[in-house]
Parts: structure tokens; C-alpha cells; sequence
């Protein structure tokens, strides 16, 4: 293998990013250029720009779509979408919803909106999806409790990236922990110390904001069977069982509970499984053909060149880190999808980790938060894109209601800043 640092190597990389500013500069969206184009057009100049036999250049594309972390992924991408169709197709959102806004006084609306953003997004492992679910809730109260719908749409969004950072089965945190090669729950324990105290802080100012307020909260009628899915794919995963296995276990009671409804069939079954996992069909596109080009630009010596200029620069764990930050905050600022984002940086700070003593866990974490922290704030992105069109306003007007995404970009700069959690800061 050539991995010898060759700068030109990184080209592909070069185009992709070129791709989307040129894309913005013309028509003023990142949605005009579909991501997997996008990527296949960077493999093309990336197996254009190789040496040797056409044959032997597609080789090494092959070898690294093939790669044993990229098919695990996928097959993982595979589950959590049958699981989250199977579990949104039985009811099991809209009972998890009327539940915590039950469960809530009147005066704690925002906050039960928040906190019902939370739990659907960690249980669900999509913030897309949460706020497609919530949005439309909470732009409904807004009127009638006096609070702006910018703001109510503000608090969905940040539960929304609560969830998309700490979920098990969320894409972000799969990526983020194979291309780390970490378990899941010890990445989960480092994030939890970063931004529990994020999610609490949000959550008394939602609080505070709340007293006074009154409205009409959720009936009494809530299908409390319904939410036993989530609940325990959470506490199998935060038991350290397999994901495969706690996946596999959530899709059949997801399915279970469903076949005791009249209006829920093993054929409704199987379509709402299989709308899940066609949901996902893009993302294992994507890492499939990102697989493929990380292998090539490797094989070049691109990865090599950027870690060799990148550690002149960097003196320190902190510097390290740092610069961990800045690359997947720049590249989710460039891509506005905070999954594709962590498929480019993670085998580039997987590297930077090795050479400077990171412990791994910390790293994954770390990628997980800043790509959360960037992509809640992307007015373009799809999260603010979804809620603004739900809500009928101006992702521009949802930005400065985004308290959790800021403070969650604070706590992390400041997590590297002192070391935190310090039990994390030592290599594995």
C-alpha cells in the first residue's frame, strides 16, 4: 500500500466541498445536490487521481466499502429503521408525546415540550423525525399559551438534538463509535457528563419562561403499552447488551404490542418495517461509497499528509482536541448533515487521537457533540428546514431560540478547555 503523505491525494475532498459552496453560490440550497451524487462524483475523482490499473484502483474502493466497521453500519442503519418504523407505525410516538405532556403541569409546558423532545429523540434515535412529530404540537400551543412559534419550534429542536447526540440507535452515534471503534455505552457515559448539565440548565429556563402560562394540555387517553418499546431499548442498551440484539428485541415487541391493536396487521407490520429501513437507504448508500473513497485517499497517502501538517500545529491534548472541534464543525458548516460529516472527520481524528493519547471514548464523544452543536444551528440543515416548513416561518427566525444547541457548543469548548470528565482524559 502507498501511503506515502501526498497532498493531492485529498482532491476528492477538495471537489466535494467545492461541489456544495458552488451549489449554495448558484441556487442558494445545499438540497439542490443530492448527497449521494455528491459522493459519487468524489469516488469517481478519487479513483481517477490513483496509480495503477483501473482494476487494482476499484479494488481498493471495494476493500474499503467492504470494510468489517462500515458493514456492521450499515447492518445496524438496517435495524434501527425497521425499529423506528415498526415503534412510530404502532403509535408508539404519539403515546410517548400525549404521555409526558399528561404527566406535566399546565404551567410547564415548554418544559414538557422539551423534555418530550428529549425522550422521543433518544428513544427514536432521529431528531428529523422528532421534530416532524412535534412541531406540529408545538406550533399549535404557541398561540395559546402566548409564547412566539419561533420560540415553541426553538424548544422542539434543541430536545430534538438532545436525543440525535445520545441515542443509541441514532446514526450519528453509530458513526461516531465505529469510526472510533468504542462501545456505544462508554461513549454514552462521556456525552452524558458534557451535556446533562445543558439539558438541565434548558430546561429550568424553559421553567422559568413557563410560569403563568396556561393551556390545554393532553387527555387522559393515553396508550401507556405503547411507550414499553422505547423504555426498553433504552435500558437494554444502557446495560451494555449488544445493539444488534437490543435492536432485534425493540422491532419484535414493537410488533407485538401493535398485532393486540385491531387496525395493526403483521402486513402493517412488515410495510412500516420496511418504510423504516428504506428511510435509511441514502445513509447506507453514502457509507458504503464513503467507505470505498476514505480507502482510496488512504491508499494515496491523503490521510497521512493531513495528519503530518495538522500535528505541527498541534502541541498539546487540548490543541488536539481542538482541532477535532473545529474540523467537524467546519465540515457539518459545509456538508449540513452532521452524519456525513463524522464519515469524513472520524478516521481523520481516530488519527489524531492515536498520536497525541486521546482516549478513543472521549474522541467519539467529542465528534458526536460539536457535529450535534453545528448542525442544530444550520439554518439550511435539515432539522431547522423540517420545523420551519411544519411551523409556516423562516428557519432564520427559529436560530435565536436554539438555547440548547448554543450551550451545548459552550459546555463542550469548555469540556476541552479544563478536561472533562477527567476519568476520560487518560488514553484507554
Amino acid at each position: 500500500m502507498n501511503n506515502k503523505p501526498n497532498g493531492w491525494a485529498l482532491m476528492p475532498l477538495g471537489v466535494f466541498f467545492a461541489l456544495y459552496i458552488l451549489t449554495f453560490a448558484l441556487t442558494g440550497s445545499l438540497e439542490k445536490a443530492p448527497i449521494t451524487i455528491a459522493f459519487l462524483l468524489t469516488t469517481v475523482v478519487a479513483i481517477a487521481c490513483s496509480r495503477g490499473k483501473i482494476g487494482e484502483r476499484i479494488n481498493v474502493f471495494c476493500r474499503g466499502a467492504a470494510d468489517e466497521t462500515i458493514l456492521l453500519m450499515v447492518v445496524i442503519f438496517v435495524l434501527a429503521g425497521a425499529f423506528a418504523g415498526s415503534a412510530k407505525g404502532m403509535g408508539a410516538v404519539d403515546a410517548t408525546v400525549n404521555a409526558v405532556l399528561y404527566l406535566l403541569p399546565e404551567n410547564m409546558i415548554p418544559a414538557s415540550i422539551f423534555i418530550a423532545a428529549c425522550f422521543v429523540s433518544l428513544s427514536m434515535g432521529t431528531s428529523c423525525g422528532t421534530i416532524a412529530a412535534l412541531a406540529p404540537i408545538a406550533a399549535g400551543l404557541a398561540p395559546q399559551i402566548g409564547i412566539s412559534i419561533p420560540a415553541m419550534i426553538g424548544i422542539v429542536v434543541g430536545g430534538a438534538m438532545f436525543g440525535d447526540n445520545l441515542s443509541y440507535i441514532s446514526d450519528t452515534t453509530i458513526v461516531a463509535t465505529r469510526t472510533q471503534e468504542v462501545r456505544m455505552k462508554d461513549k454514552f457515559i462521556v456525552n452524558l457528563n458534557i451535556v446533562l448539565p445543558v439539558a438541565i440548565l434548558v430546561m429550568l429556563i424553559y421553567i422559568w419562561q413557563g410560569f403563568g402560562l396556561k393551556g390545554e394540555m393532553a387527555g387522559t387517553d393515553i396508550a401507556w403499552l405503547k411507550i414499553l418499546p422505547y423504555i426498553v431499548v433504552l435500558i437494554t442498551a444502557l446495560a451494555g447488551i449488544n445493539v444488534i440484539v437490543v435492536l432485534l428485541c425493540g422491532i419484535l415487541l414493537s410488533g407485538f404490542i401493535g398485532l393486540l391493536d385491531a387496525d395493526f396487521t403483521a402486513w402493517t407490520w412488515m410495510a412500516e418495517a420496511n418504510n423504516g429501513i428504506l428511510g435509511m437507504s441514502e445513509l447506507i448508500i453514502v457509507s458504503l461509497i464513503a467507505g470505498g473513497m476514505f480507502k482510496v485517499i488512504h491508499y494515496n497517502g491523503g490521510i497521512e499528509w493531513l495528519i503530518t501538517k495538522l500535528l505541527r500545529k498541534i502541541s498539546s491534548k487540548r490543541t488536539a482536541e481542538g482541532s477535532i472541534a473545529v474540523l467537524i464543525s467546519f465540515t457539518n458548516v459545509c456538508t449540513a448533515n452532521n452524519t456525513i460529516a463524522l464519515l469524513i472527520v472520524g478516521p481523520i481524528a481516530r488519527k489524531i487521537s492515536d498520536n497525541f493519547g486521546i482516549d478513543r471514548r472521549r474522541t467519539a464523544s467529542l465528534l458526536d457533540t460539536f457535529s450535534c452543536f453545528a448542525q442544530g444551528l444550520l439554518p439550511y440543515g435539515a432539522q431547522l428546514l423540517i420545523a420551519s416548513g411544519i411551523a409556516g416561518i423562516r428557519p432564520i427566525s427559529i436560530v435565536p431560540h436554539l438555547y440548547y444547541p448554543f450551550l451545548l457548543g459552550i459546555a463542550a469548548t469548555v469540556a476541552i478547555v479544563f478536561q472533562w470528565p477527567r476519568k476520560f482524559t487518560r488514553i484507554k
